[in-house]
């Protein structure tokens, strides 16, 4: 009898789960933080492109485009904090 997808999913979760994984270095509370800043960047930046797309008039517009190139400048701030390992 054929096997449904759903099992095969299934057999390919287990399967995955017991292949060992690759051991990344801990990451230290500043690094978390950066990290943390960086994702609550992202989420606001996509909040506020998404407004940006529905924004109808020009006043709203370029305050939403203000707002997007300050989160980029913050975001470029943060990935630049990480490549010279913080302050």
């Amino acid at each position: 009898m054929a096997r449904g997808w759903e099992s095969k999913a299934v057999e390919d979760q287990q399967a995955e789960a017991g292949r060992p994984r690759s051991a990344a270095p801990p990451l230290t509370a500043a690094e978390r933080e950066r990290r943390q800043a960086a994702d609550g960047v992202r989420l606001a930046l996509a909040d506020a492109t998404a407004q940006l797309q529905a924004a109808c008039r020009p006043v709203h517009r370029d305050m939403l485009r203000q707002r997007i190139a300050a989160l980029e400048a913050r975001l470029a701030e943060l990935a630049a904090d990480a490549g010279h390992g913080g302050r």
